[in-house]
């Protein structure tokens, strides 16, 4: 049981991960590209977790609590104004920048 809920937490914090990237790329808030080096750092340390859980449970799983604390992401520009949950999800936002020279 303890290497699903090992493997549940890496993927939720890609998933999370991969999000703010794509928000970031999007909006190029700095606080969304912070909160994806952050989940890129949490995302190791949870995947060593898992790793460990698979020798010693206790300590593998409190390897991975610990990931997911350091994925703690802190303020946030808010860049949802009427998008619907799916696009919430999926992290599609209403906010653009108001300079795309890129």
């Amino acid at each position: 049981m303890h290497i699903y809920i090992s493997v549940a937490a890496y993927i939720v914090v890609i998933f999370l991960t991969l999000r703010d990237i794509r928000i970031y790329k999007r909006t190029k808030l700095e606080s969304y590209r912070k909160g994806a080096m952050k989940g890129i750092g949490a995302s190791f340390v949870v995947l060593l977790g898992a790793i460990v859980s698979l020798i010693n449970p206790n300590i593998g799983l409190l390897i991975v609590f610990i990931g997911i604390y350091f994925n703690k992401k802190g303020f946030r520009e808010k860049v949802f104004n009427e998008a619907k949950t799916m696009e919430r999800f999926l992290g599609k936002t209403d906010y653009y920048p108001e300079d795309n020279s890129e």
